[in-house]
């Protein structure tokens, strides 16, 4: 099949959400993004089916570059996460009002399209083309419609901007030196070259400042928790529930397997560094009042963890980041909206300020558990899957990562289980905390749905991502 459809689709969605004005803007950007999420099911059924899903078509000519998109399980994998999540989060927000929305939903759906084709590039310079891309839309969605003083907000968005792409930069590069060697950006002909180990090297290290500030790692960190605190919600839930994944799929598809040599010389340090974001993170939370900012650090730890997992190079690593990407970004999803769902009620995101909401809502208390809960890796959830598969590949690596690794549940737990008494329990807020509403409740449902039915039977997945990366490991493999 044709999967350029998907993505035409979705750029017709965000042309089609502008011209159709503020009034209709939301409900029209959620057609289009169940649309998509309608497509992504076909297309998936149609690679199950055994039918190739691409497109080729040559480009540039000079120099040599092809509009090439190929979905394999990983790839779509990561196109069914997208496809899931931009409805929820389109959804969720309706409880919302924005000025100027025909712009708001627009860029929502601009920024599908952009991650989407990240996931699908199968050339070099088309994928940093869409990599570039998605970052134009997250970039006014966070300066325009953020939270605070105006000020701050433009000083942590323009950090945000400037560091990812100055990083991005080196990508670049690295993309430019391999095409002078191969004469080509498709992914296959990058796959086939036969780099020296000096030249692995600087490949690898260019694609890492790229990526690790991306998902990101410490100590590539440190526009994290002021982007997402500044960012509105529903900008907050695209960066952390998607745009993060960008950087940790590319990692599996591009810089592990065109660096391989790097990969496995530098393989302790990379996790280390992993490891550390999980203590790190996990740390900083214990000790956040806002609580944007806490679940902020607890996706720095969430993140990292899974980094550690990919970069073991193992069957069990990769296969138990992937899960743990996808997992993570339907509970984080859900904890953010947690928090624009009592912003909307206190106006406030200060903990201390909260309290007494169980006495109010009990079915919002019991689906924030729940995501507690999940986030946490509580067995027969999403996320105890993802977290014990990679930490069982951090075992076969070093015992001491897989212990260091666990801290991120033990410290999860403390930390959100004491956030969820301060915020949910306790005497009754002065202020009335108003039911949920219809769309907010079903959004939840929905997240919730997800992460209870992988979490006991994730092997469609599991089925579908395994031979794409057991293909990637014997690329990692090859002994010239």
């Amino acid at each position: 099949m044709d999967v350029s459809y998907l993505l035409i689709l979705l750029l017709v969605g965000a042309f089609a959400t502008y011209f159709s004005g503020d009034k209709l803007a939301s409900k029209v950007a959620l057609v289009f993004a169940l649309a998509s999420l309608a497509m992504s099911v076909y297309i998936l059924n149609l690679f199950n089916a055994g039918q190739s899903i691409d497109f080729l078509s040559a480009w540039i000519t000079q120099p040599k570059v092809a509009f090439a998109l190929k979905g394999d399980g990983l790839s779509l994998a990561m196109v069914l996460l997208t496809s899931a999540l931009v409805p929820i989060i389109i959804y969720s927000s309706f409880g919302n009002e924005y000025k100027n929305a025909k712009s708001f939903y627009a860029l929502i759906l601009f920024m599908a399209f952009a991650m989407t084709g990240t996931f699908l590039a199968a050339d070099g310079l088309l994928y940093y083309i869409f990599w570039e891309l998605a970052l134009i839309p997250i970039y006014f969605i966070a300066l325009i419609w953020g939270n605070g003083d105006a000020e701050d907000r433009k000083k942590a968005v323009v950090k945000f901007f400037i560091y990812t792409f100055a990083g991005s930069l080196f990508m670049l590069v690295a993309f430019i030196y391999m095409y002078q060697r191969s004469k080509s950006f498709l992914i296959e002909d990058l796959y086939a070259m036969r780099l020296t180990v000096s030249e692995q090297f600087w490949i690898f290290f260019a694609f890492f400042l790229a990526y690790a500030i991306k998902i990101p790692l410490i100590p590539f960190h440190t526009w994290q928790a002021k982007v997402y605190q500044k960012a509105p919600t529903v900008g907050t839930m695209l960066l952390s529930g998607i745009m993060l994944k960008m950087g940790l799929y590319s990692v599996i598809r591009w810089q592990i397997a065109l660096g391989r040599f790097a990969a496995k010389e530098f393989m302790y340090l990379v996790i280390g560094l992993g490891i550390a974001g999980v203590i790190y993170g996990s740390i900083v939370a214990l000790r956040q009042s806002d609580l944007k900012k806490l679940l902020a650090y607890s996706s720095l730890a969430h993140v990292g963890l899974i980094a550690a997992g990919a970069y073991t190079l193992t069957l069990d690593g990769l296969r138990g980041a992937v899960l743990q990407m996808i997992a993570h970004g339907f509970v984080v999803v859900g904890l953010f909206l947690v928090a624009e769902i009592i912003y909307r009620r206190y106006n406030t995101r200060n903990i201390s300020e909260m309290g007494g909401i169980r006495k109010q809502s009990p079915k919002f208390t019991s689906m924030f558990m729940i995501l507690v809960l999940a986030s946490v890796a509580l067995p027969s959830t999403f996320n105890f899957v993802g977290e014990f598969t990679v930490l069982y590949s951090l075992s076969q690596i070093n015992m001491w990562f897989a212990i260091l690794g666990g801290t991120t549940i033990i410290l999860g737990a403390y930390y959100m289980l004491k956030m969820f008494q301060q915020v949910m329990l306790g005497e009754t807020n002065t202020k009335v905390f108003a039911d949920m509403t219809f769309n907010e409740g079903l959004s939840l449902v929905a997240i919730i749905a997800v992460l209870f039915f992988f979490g006991l039977y994730p092997k469609p997945i599991l089925d579908l991502i395994t031979p794409s990366l057991e293909t990637i490991l014997t690329q990692i493999n090859r002994t010239n």
